[in-house]
């Protein structure tokens, strides 16, 4: 029998670790106010150096005295422009030209309808955007004629209105998840002091790993984008709340056959460290497969989201067996689990619940039924995937609350050429500029083309000498289409595909081919990627399990899930929520955290009916694992469900989307794959299961727990 450490070690030792984690949380929690000066929602930087589009955004920099982005400010009355317009759209031209960070102005220039203005502002890159922004806004409007609507729009106040939206990460993310995490915890534990610990737990792990991405940020070894870091709130919270249920059960269970605390706890760290280790191991090895990824953005997200895996495992292995073993049985107040003495040797046990009981036994019982009939509904749901639209989304279409930029936008297209302001950009020998500015202005989807002369900002300026660099000129070509439309697209992979027969060495780039080769890169990633993340996870299955039966099998149900739970989201976002599509990272990320978070519970499940298969053997062992686990692993699904969902309060496209991909995923695993599919199948197939280790060669003498 283990000697149980003298009282003053068993304060101590408890006292001494929630100290550090205390130092953690002191240090990290003033980086929630400070991350955002280290996030790069750039999307120009997430390209590798070696796409088009940053090749020629590199270019750029040796055509234009500085480097700026555009802002556009559009004015415009339906009835038509009056003198008094015009007059006082000239004087708020003067008054933004004055504005610090404002390069050189270009207008007002006149729609052909004589209904509206354009005014080219270009905000330098080293100006704090927000600020130069609503100065801008502010210098627009100030004293403009009654009638006479002004909006500010452009890249530059696309931006800015992004970043104002992912402005609620910090806190109202944060509260929404952990309220819905308190409450859940309220209703599985019915006691008020658990749910505290917990959540200090969570509290632990989130300002750990803040701490962490925000140094590697400010180094640069990592990149932060708005995404990466809602979703790195979002694992640490609900991560560390499943390792904590897991381990909480277990010491409920160890409460039972113990007396005291801490032998309590010993037992409870023994039979849950290898699940929980495992299941962290798996989600970040999973995740670190991002880093395969051709976008700076994916990569970044890749050690983001392991250090937030990292902290939670740490914490619900370190500071809540602390904070458990100071409360004791406390903890469990008002239904504190009540010791039993052992009967003949053998230890008490907790009582199945009726609902866990009678799954168990419908498994037993009809396992061939339970698991054909679970497929068969997965695989129906899968076909929604045929519906799914994932290949890009307008950057006007991303922000899903009103924004001036986006109202802006839509107001310059009806007057103007939808392009403009947002330039395709072509560079090309000197040579050979007048058949590039002809063989532009005669594509598809743009409405003129000229090379730059630096006289100008824009296309059509005072004839002047092309500007020439090493013998290569600049040609700008206006879209008549929107700039981040699929017919600009389309136009831009039309030009890529004509150029060579003119120039070669010719580029094409702009905020058009940017957001076109985002696209492809991602899509791209999906080849590479998936397969990696099936690998790792099998891999690490079958180091656990010893078997490689299991794990394939595990791997395929999880795939299945993944299918269905993508299907049914084609199905939501096309029809229900009239989504106008989808990026290409949105199946991406939401592979990549369900078969990793999903696979989560099946480590749960199969580590616990290996367990018991041992003593009692595969089938009994089977019917076991699920009466045992059902509740903590339902608990732990419905938590992490509720923490993606609260991605919802962010409006963002990419981040609802991933949050409703995640939510359902994760529910439809515990609910259907892991309470059902994954114990009927693997109770149909029996002792072989565990092919080709011993215990699936013979069936298991029954022998009593140690």
């Amino acid at each position: 029998m283990t000697r149980t450490p003298p009282r003053w070690v068993r304060i101590v030792a408890p006292v001494i670790l929630l100290g550090v984690w205390l130092g953690v949380s002191a240090l990290g929690g003033p980086t929630f106010g400070t991350i955002s000066t280290v996030v790069n929602n750039d999307q120009a930087s997430y390209l590798p150096a070696s796409a088009e589009s940053t090749v020629v955004q590199a270019e750029l920099k040796r055509f234009f005295p500085s480097d700026t982005v555009p802002a556009i400010v559009v004015y415009a009355r339906t009835s038509g422009l009056t003198g008094d317009d015009r007059t006082a759209v000239a004087e708020r031209v003067d008054a933004i030209s004055a504005i610090a960070g404002v390069g050189t102005v270009v207008g007002p220039i006149p729609s052909t309808d004589g209904q509206a203005l354009e005014v080219v502002v270009p905000v330098e890159s080293n100006a704090v955007a927000k600020t130069v922004i609503a100065a801008v806004r502010s210098a627009a409007v100030d004293g403009i004629p009654s009638g006479l609507t002004s909006y500010v729009t452009g890249p530059a106040a696309l931006g800015v209105d992004f970043g104002a939206a992912f402005g609620g990460i910090d806190g109202i993310l944060l509260l929404v998840a952990l309220l819905a995490v308190f409450v859940i915890l309220l209703v599985v534990y019915r006691s008020l002091l658990l749910p505290i610990l917990v959540l200090l737990t969570s509290t632990f792990a989130l300002t750990g790993s803040i701490l962490i991405v925000y140094l590697l940020a400010k180094a640069g070894w990592i990149t932060v984008t708005g995404q990466s870091q809602g979703i790195l709130s979002i694992l640490a919270l609900g991560a560390a709340t499943d390792y904590s249920l897991l381990l909480v059960a277990r010491f409920r269970e160890a409460l039972i056959s113990h007396r005291t605390a801490w032998p309590a706890m010993r037992v409870a760290l023994r039979a849950a460290v290898e699940p929980i280790a495992a299941s962290a191991a798996t989600v970040i090895l999973g995740v670190l497969c991002l880093l395969l990824s051709g976008l700076n953005s994916n990569r970044g997200l890749g050690p983001v989201a392991a250090i937030a895996i990292l902290f939670a495992l740490l914490a619900a292995l370190t500071a809540l067996p602390a904070l458990l073993l100071l409360c004791g049985r406390a903890a469990f107040w008002p239904f504190r689990p009540k010791y039993v003495e052992p009967v003949e040797g053998v230890p008490a046990v907790q009582k199945t619940g009726r609902l866990w009981g009678a799954v168990g036994g419908l498994v037993s019982r009809r396992p061939r039924a339970v698991w054909i009939t679970s497929v068969v509904l997965l695989g129906a749901a899968s076909l929604g995937l045929l519906q799914l639209q994932a290949n890009g989304v307008p950057q006007t279409d991303l922000l899903l609350t009103q924004a001036d930029s986006v109202d802006g936008q839509k107001l310059l297209a009806e007057h103007f050429e939808a392009g403009s302001g947002s330039p395709v950009y072509i560079v090309t020998r000197e040579a050979e500029a007048d058949r590039v500015v002809a063989l532009a202005a005669a594509t598809d989807g743009i409405a003129d083309a000229a090379v730059y002369t630096g006289a100008s900002g824009a296309p059509g300026g005072p004839a002047a000498p092309a500007k020439v660099v090493d013998g290569r000129v600049l040609v700008e070509a206006t879209l008549s289409v929107q700039a981040d439309s699929a017919a600009a697209e389309k136009a831009v992979t039309g030009l890529r595909d004509a150029l060579p027969a003119i120039d070669p060495q010719a580029k094409v780039g702009g905020v058009t081919a940017l957001a076109l080769d985002t696209d492809i890169t991602a899509t791209a990633d999906l080849r590479v990627i998936i397969p990696a993340v099936l690998l790792v996870v099998l891999l690490v299955l079958m180091l656990l399990l010893r078997s490689i039966l299991a794990p394939v099998l595990l791997i395929g149900t999880v795939v299945l899930s993944y299918a269905a739970t993508l299907g049914v989201s084609a199905l939501v976002f096309n029809h229900l929520f009239r989504f106008p599509g989808a990026d290409p990272s949105v199946p991406l990320f939401g592979f990549v955290f369900l078969v990793a978070l999903g696979v989560d519970y099946n480590i749960f499940l199969m580590t616990r009916v290996r367990e018991e298969s041992l003593h009692i053997g595969t089938r009994p062992g089977i019917v076991r694992g699920v009466q045992a686990t059902g509740g903590v692993i339902t608990a732990a699904g419905i938590v992490l469900a509720a923490t993606f969902s609260a991605l919802q309060v962010i409006p963002i496209l990419f981040l609802v989307q991933i949050s409703f991909i995640v939510a359902f995923g994760v529910l439809l695993d515990t609910i259907l794959v892991r309470s059902l599919l994954v114990p009927a199948l693997s109770y149909d197939i029996g002792r072989r299961i565990w092919w080709p280790s011993k215990l699936g060669r013979a069936e298991t003498t029954p022998r009593s727990p140690k």
